[in-house]
């Protein structure tokens, strides 16, 4: 792992961080995890475990920290985690077409949907949070789904043409 990696994976999960705090949330309690996409494209831009793993950890720890779920911290840490390689398991199976931009759009909102499930799912099940699954499912990670996979769709390009240009060594330059 070199330090150029180490500073755009940096970037990443900060510009995340940042537009998780500057995006206001909907009417029905709904943020869109912009740093959920962020990991998706440092994921598709460094498959490797150990990344992988730096990426799970800063994104779920400052998820939780930022979170406005109730008791969101373990839930978010936990749903990173499990995201991130099962993302990562993915990528490597479809090493050669992940980093198309449809097939990573796809993989970003099948991502944020197993996401959802699994952060709801520890909330409800491990801390004891009482709110309704289905309906939260519906009214908060779908349209979720929906914001990450355009929002994957619209930065995803960008950014691998400034990885492209600045010469750093990723999946794409392989």
């Amino acid at each position: 792992m070199n330090t150029k990696s180490l500073v755009l994976m940096s970037l990443l999960v900060g510009v995340g961080a940042a537009l998780y705090l500057v995006i206001p949330g909907f009417g029905n309690g709904m943020k869109p995890d912009f740093m959920l996409t962020m990991m998706f494209i440092g994921i598709l831009l460094f498959p490797k475990a150990s990344h992988v793993f730096l990426l799970a950890l800063t994104t779920g720890v400052l998820s939780g920290l930022f979170s406005t779920f109730p008791a969101g911290f373990i839930p978010n840490v936990i749903d990173k985690f499990i995201t991130a390689f099962v993302f990562y398991a993915i990528v490597v199976v479809l090493k050669h077409y992940s980093s198309k931009l449809p097939v990573a759009t796809v993989l970003a909102g099948a991502g944020t949907l197993l996401s959802g499930v699994i952060f709801l799912s520890v909330a409800i099940f491990v801390i004891g949070v009482e709110v309704p699954f289905l309906p939260l499912v519906l009214t908060v990670v779908l349209p979720a789904v929906v914001i990450n996979a355009i929002a994957l769709f619209v930065i995803f390009p960008i950014v691998t043409q400034l990885v492209k240009r600045s010469k750093f060594e990723t999946a794409l330059s392989n």
